[in-house]
Parts: C-alpha cells; sequence; structure tokens
C-alpha cells in the first residue's frame, strides 16, 4: 500500500490499442460506484482518458505534466468529472517531450512517485500508461504498489507481455521492490470467435490465477461512450461492457481484500 494515502496501480501494456484508456476510465467508474474516492491520472500524452472523461483539451492548465516538472502538487492539477467519486488529472501533448525534458533530472524515474505518494483524500489512484515502456511509463510502475495489463483478445497476445514482465521483475530488484501485479484482464473478448477462446485458453494456462475471472467483451457501447465524454456506465448503464467493468472492479476490490486478510 502506498504511504500515507491512496492504493495505487498503474495499468499499462507497451502494445497499443489493447483498451488500456477504456478499462482506466470505466473500471475508475465501477470503483467509484462502490463508494471509493477514485483518482485516474492521465500519463498518456494522447490525452484520451482526460477526453474520454469530458476534460476539454483547452480545458487543461494544469496536467500531469506539471506534476512530473514540480510545477505543481497533486491537489492543483486534478479536476472532478462528472461521474461521482471520480477525478482526474488530465494530460496534453507537452508529456510527448517528458522522457528529453526529464532526462537529466537525477530523480527522473522517481518524480511521479514523489508527487502521487502524498496525504491524498484517495482510495486508489490509476495511472493510464502510454503504449511504451518509455520514461513515463517506468515514473508509473516506480509510483505504483500493482500493475494491472489490459490484454487483448488476438494472436500474439502473450508474446508482447515478456518486456513488460522482465521490466517489472528489475524495478522489483532496483526503485520498487513492492510491486506486484494485480492482475491480467482479457479485452475486446467475441466469444463467437474462436481465436479469443484460444487467446483465453493459452493465457489462464500460462499465467494461471494472474488472469481476472472477468473479461471485457467487444461491445459497441464501450466504443461510443468516449464520444460523449462519460464512462460506459453512465453512457449505458446496462450494457454488457458495464456489466463487464462493474465485474472487474469488484473482482480486484475482492483481489486485495483476500490479500489484505
Amino acid at each position: 500500500m502506498a504511504e500515507p494515502g491512496a492504493r495505487i496501480i498503474a495499468i499499462a501494456n507497451q502494445k497499443g490499442g489493447v483498451g488500456k484508456t477504456t478499462t482506466a476510465i470505466n473500471l475508475g467508474a465501477g470503483l467509484a460506484e462502490h463508494g471509493l474516492k477514485v483518482l485516474l491520472v492521465d500519463l498518456d500524452p494522447q490525452g484520451n482518458a482526460s477526453t474520454g472523461l469530458g476534460i476539454e483539451r483547452d480545458d487543461r492548465p494544469v496536467t500531469t505534466y506539471d506534476l512530473l516538472a514540480g510545477d505543481a502538487d497533486l491537489a492543483a492539477a486534478t479536476r472532478p468529472t462528472s461521474f461521482a467519486n471520480l477525478s482526474i488529472v488530465p494530460a496534453t501533448t507537452d508529456l510527448s517531450s517528458a522522457d528529453i525534458d526529464l532526462i537529466n533530472n537525477e530523480k527522473r524515474m522517481r518524480l511521479l512517485r514523489g508527487a502521487l505518494r502524498t496525504d491524498s483524500p484517495y482510495d486508489i489512484i490509476l495511472i493510464d500508461c502510454p503504449p511504451a515502456l518509455s520514461l513515463l511509463t517506468l515514473n508509473a510502475l516506480v509510483a505504483a504498489d500493482a500493475l494491472l495489463v489490459p490484454l487483448q483478445a488476438e494472436f500474439y497476445a502473450l508474446e508482447g507481455l515478456s518486456q513488460l514482465m522482465l521490466t517489472v521483475r528489475e524495478l522489483r530488484a532496483g526503485p520498487n521492490p513492492d510491486l506486484r501485479i494485480a492482475g491480467v484482464v482479457l479485452t475486446m473478448v467475441d466469444r463467437r470467435n474462436n481465436l479469443a477462446s484460444q487467446v483465453e485458453e493459452d493465457a489462464r494456462e500460462n499465467l494461471g490465477d494472474l488472469v481476472f475471472d472477468t473479461v471485457i467483451p467487444r461491445n459497441v457501447r464501450l466504443s461510443e461512450a468516449p464520444s460523449f465524454a462519460r464512462p460506459v456506465l453512465d453512457y449505458d448503464t446496462n450494457s454488457t461492457g458495464a456489466f463487464a467493468y462493474r465485474a472487474l472492479a469488484a473482482e480486484l476490490i475482492a483481489r486485495n481484500a483476500g490479500k489484505e486478510g
């Protein structure tokens, strides 16, 4: 657990298009529905999580870049959203230059850790990472208590995990010995597709209990919700996507309770 304050979970996979941002937004909303105070930190220069939660691009005066650079504290960088108990630290394309701008900082891998591990009102902080094992993602993993990996149900899905898991082992041996794997969640699953079923079978065989029981289906409502700047739990509360992310939130809470018990 983060000391003091929130439990910090990085949502990462260096492969793009696997549902990281969708998971960050909707898992955050699912946890918030349980009454937890949730903060989503948008660490992707694309800023899609910020847009998906209704923060317009010209309305982000303080961002995660300012947090990393030490120009703003967590309270100053945080914005409320229209979803109860869910706040966000927004991102802009300024983050694209972070790897270069911060490279000479001796604490460059610990900048986010210092900014987030403070006394805050949040129960859980989720970090939406960019699709690369960059300095930004390394900052997230050094700051985090745990890593949650969205894994798209497609061919070669498991192959992309090897470098990420190697990075986790290296960080455990260095700057973040307490980092653990919160779990792997299968995303974009189409039960009508034999390949998706095979990928799920392979993932469970190779990763065992690391794979969440909950799977996230392909669902048109999940795709539509960001264009309305709302989590799917709010956009279409009875959709299969909404039910899936509620189930994932409940399973994550149960797993955490089990580890603390």
